[in-house]
């Protein structure tokens, strides 16, 4: 019991670091301004793991590498963690199944990936009708207009309603079910 307690906990606590990270790879990879007083945020948040890892792995192609290794890195203590909490024999399995956490925290990656976007298209969609000026505005709109736009052009608008988000979270959803949680259950089957 203790040991899920604090298996939830971790798996809580590195998540949300890592959707940070995340986040501000997404960010500057879609151009959003960093002006954004939770841009800032993002920014302070994630800085002391962020820099001193750009000096060994600079920028290339106008994207923030190291902010998608510090998710990365930040995945993959977790599920070591986690496996340690849960008893799975780390020291006796041997470096061996490190590079299947490695893809695990890859999967675990994407996954949260397709999260961020379901979570801002929805947020998008409700922000629009509650408050479009909100100063987060902005940084979801660049978050799910790269995915909105193409759902517009096959769903238009029915009575001035925009069903795209819909569509667009349909989507996301089915790429969590199938290619996703596939993915995810054969790396699982690796520690069990």
């Amino acid at each position: 019991m203790i040991a899920n307690a604090l298996q939830f906990v971790i798996e809580t606590v590195f998540n949300l670091f890592a959707i940070a990270l995340l986040l501000r790879f997404l960010l500057q990879w879609l151009r959003a301004s960093f002006r954004n007083p939770f841009s800032q945020f993002l920014v302070s948040l994630t800085n002391f793991l962020v820099l001193p890892l750009r000096k060994a792995i600079p920028g290339l192609g106008g994207l923030d590498w190291a902010s998608l290794l510090a998710a990365w890195l930040v995945e993959f203590a977790m599920l070591l963690l986690v496996l340690l909490v849960g008893g799975f024999p780390l020291a006796i399995a041997g470096l061996g199944v490190l590079p299947g956490i490695a893809l695990w925290a890859v999967v675990k990656l994407v996954s949260l990936g397709v999260y961020v976007f379901m979570g801002a298209v929805l947020l998008q969609a409700l922000l629009s009708w509650v408050n479009p000026y909100s100063p987060i505005a902005p940084l979801l709109y660049a978050l799910s207009e790269p995915l909105l736009r193409p759902a517009r052009k096959v769903l238009p608008p029915i009575g001035g309603v925009d069903l795209s988000p819909l569509a667009v979270i349909l989507v996301l959803q089915l790429v969590l079910m199938v290619p996703v949680a596939w993915l995810e259950m054969a790396v699982m089957g690796m520690f069990r």
